[in-house]
C-alpha cells in the first residue's frame, strides 16, 4: 500500500537536503528558504514537486524546473521525478519579498561586510568604465560575488561592455534584481532608457538614481561591488560619497598632464568625503610598436604624478596600482560585451588589470574598519 504524503509536512524529509541546494538564479537564495517549493512528495517511487514562481513569464523558470527536477532525481533516480511549475499568489509574493528585503535601506552603507569600490576620474574617455567592467569581470571569474553599479548616467556603458543585453526582473513596485553578464550584477539607467537615448537630469534626479540603484535593486549578498562614477566631482561623486562613507576609490587617469591633474581633483573630493583612495590606475600608458618598443602616445609619468599629489594632499601614501597599456583586445572585448580579461590571459594590459583585482581579491570582513563603539 503506498504511503500517503503527509499534509501537515509537504515537503518529504528525503528530499528536502537535495532541494536545499537548489537556488534561484536571479535572488540567488534557496527555492526552499524563499517558500517557492510548495510541495515535494515521494510517491510510488517517482518524486512531484511543485515550485511557485514569483511572476508570470519568470526568465528563470526553465532553469529552475531543470534544476530542480535534476535535485529530485538525485534521489530518486534518472526520469523518475515530475516538476510543476505556477505562479504565486499576491500574499505568497509578499511573504517571499519580505524574507528577501530583510533590514531596509540601502545594504552598502556604513557597516557593510561588502567592499565597496567606486572608480573615478577626473575626464572622460581616460578608460574608466573599461577599468570597472575589467575588474569587475576578473573578480566573477575568481568565484567572487560581484556587482556594479553604473552611477554613470549620462554616459552609461556598463550593460554593452559586459555584454548585458536585458533589463531588471521587477519584482514589485519597490524592488528589482539585476541582470547578470559574465557573473556579474549589473544596474543601469541605460537599462530603462535604452542604449540609443540620452538621459538630460539634474542635480535631484541624478541623486536619487543612485539612491534607488542602492536600495530598490536587490544584488544578494556581494563581496565586492563596484561603482563607475561619472567623471569630474559633481552631484553623483558627492552622494556617492554621503552614501557610502566606506567606499574605497580607484582614480583613473592617462598620462598626459590634461588628464592626471584633473583625476587629482577627483581623488582630493573623495578623501574630503571620508572615502579611502587606495591607488591610481594610469590607463593607455603606452602601445607597443612594431619593433616591441614602447611608443608612448599620451606622454608619460601622469598616473605617478597623480598618486604623487594624491599622497601629498590626503597625507597618506597613495600607490600607483598599474600602468595599462594600450590594448586592442581590450578595446574590442568593451565593445562586444566579451572583457578582454576572460579571453585574452596573457595580453599586457590584461595582466595590469589583473594585478589591480589582486588587491581587490581579498576576505570580507571588519580589519581596518571604524566601529561605532562606545565605552560606558
Amino acid at each position: 500500500m503506498p504511503v500517503l504524503p503527509d499534509p501537515e509536512r509537504p515537503i518529504d524529509p528525503a528530499l528536502e537536503p537535495a532541494l536545499a541546494r537548489v537556488q534561484d538564479p536571479e535572488l540567488h537564495r534557496s527555492l526552499l528558504e524563499l517558500g517557492m517549493i510548495a510541495r515535494a512528495t515521494i510517491e510510488d517511487g517517482r518524486a512531484r514537486a511543485t515550485v511557485r514562481l514569483t511572476i508570470v513569464g519568470c526568465p528563470a523558470a526553465q532553469r529552475i524546473e531543470r534544476d530542480v527536477r535534476e535535485a529530485l532525481e538525485r534521489v530518486v533516480g534518472p526520469g523518475l521525478a515530475e516538476v510543476t511549475l505556477e505562479v504565486m499568489d499576491d500574499d505568497e509574493r509578499e511573504a517571499l519579498l519580505e524574507r528577501v528585503r530583510g533590514r531596509r535601506g540601502n545594504p552598502f552603507g556604513p557597516g557593510t561586510l561588502t567592499r565597496v569600490v567606486a572608480v573615478a576620474s577626473g575626464k572622460g574617455g581616460v578608460g574608466k568604465s573599461t577599468v570597472t567592467a575589467s575588474l569587475a569581470a576578473e573578480l566573477a571569474r575568481r568565484g567572487r560575488r560581484v556587482g556594479v553599479v553604473d552611477a554613470d548616467v549620462y554616459g552609461f556603458s556598463i550593460p554593452g561592455q559586459l555584454g548585458i543585453t536585458t533589463g531588471p526582473t521587477r519584482l514589485d513596485e519597490h524592488m528589482m534584481v539585476p541582470p547578470v553578464g559574465h557573473g556579474v550584477r549589473a544596474i543601469s539607467i541605460g537599462m530603462f532608457v535604452g542604449a540609443d537615448h540620452a538621459v538630460s537630469w539634474r542635480g535631484p534626479m541624478l541623486q536619487r538614481t543612485l539612491q534607488q540603484f542602492l536600495t530598490d535593486v536587490h544584488f544578494g549578498d556581494l563581496d565586492v561591488l563596484l561603482l563607475d562614477l561619472p567623471p569630474g566631482t559633481g552631484d553623483v561623486a558627492i552622494t556617492a560619497g554621503q552614501l557610502l562613507p566606506d567606499a574605497e576609490v580607484i582614480v583613473v587617469t592617462t598620462p598626459q598632464p590634461a588628464s592626471s591633474t584633473v583625476a587629482v581633483r577627483a581623488g582630493l573630493l573623495a578623501g574630503r568625503l571620508g572615502q579611502r583612495v587606495i591607488g591610481v590606475v594610469e590607463n593607455m600608458a603606452w602601445l607597443a610598436g612594431p619593433d616591441g618598443a614602447r611608443v608612448e602616445l599620451f606622454g608619460a609619468g601622469g598616473g605617478r604624478r597623480a598618486a604623487d599629489a594624491l599622497s601629498t594632499e590626503l597625507e597618506t601614501p597613495v600607490p600607483l596600482l598599474a600602468s595599462v597599456p594600450i590594448s586592442i583586445p581590450l578595446r574590442e572585448g568593451a565593445d562586444l560585451g566579451s572583457p578582454a580579461v576572460l579571453t585574452h590571459p596573457d595580453d599586457p594590459a590584461v595582466v595590469a588589470l589583473r594585478a589591480v583585482a589582486d588587491l581587490l581579491d581579498g576576505p570580507r570582513g571588519l580589519a581596518g574598519r571604524h566601529l561605532p563603539l562606545q565605552v560606558g
